[in-house]
């Protein structure tokens, strides 16, 4: 509540009562505040950075979210199958797919909080080598190990 008083003090409400007698959100507001025009009695940040897209509006972009989706339902069969039918084959499924799901995810991370060129470049460089020594570790387990599979169900029977 102090939070609201103080947002309302710096718009100029008279103590934050006047704050609390106007609608919270309003749709043009809103709108108005993400195309970054100014509305009467508005007040506060209007710039919003999003995300750079080099692929924004290509047919690289669509394929690469189709495929993040794939990857993501082919894990919940891919894990009910690993623990019903444990195997060498699905023991790198597992490695593969689990690392490249991370290696996206993590990849979005990188690019909505690190900011600057260089910055973003090394960043990325860095979780390129941790997912390829994700991989191969994963690998080094399933052939050198137990494997995937087995080692979970070792863990679930502690």
């Amino acid at each position: 509540m102090a939070n609201i008083w103080r947002l309302s003090v710096l718009c100029g409400a008279q103590g934050g009562q006047a704050f609390l007698r106007t609608p919270v959100e309003r749709p043009a507001q809103i709108s108005a505040f993400l195309q970054d025009q100014p509305t009467p009695g508005w007040c506060g940040i209007r710039h919003i950075h999003l995300s750079p897209s080099r692929h924004s509006g290509s047919k690289a972009a669509s394929l690469h979210w189709t495929g993040q989706r794939v990857v993501a339902v082919l894990l919940l069969g891919l894990l009910p199958a690993a623990y019903l039918n444990p195997s060498s084959t699905m023991d790198y499924s597992l490695a593969a797919v689990l690392t490249l799901h991370g290696h996206w995810g993590l990849g979005q991370v990188v690019t909505d909080y690190v900011h600057g060129d260089a910055l973003q470049k090394a960043a990325k460089a860095g979780l390129l080598a941790l997912s390829a020594f994700t991989f191969a570790g994963l690998c080094y387990f399933n052939s050198h190990d137990v494997g995937i599979c087995k080692a979970v169900a070792m863990l679930r029977k502690l």
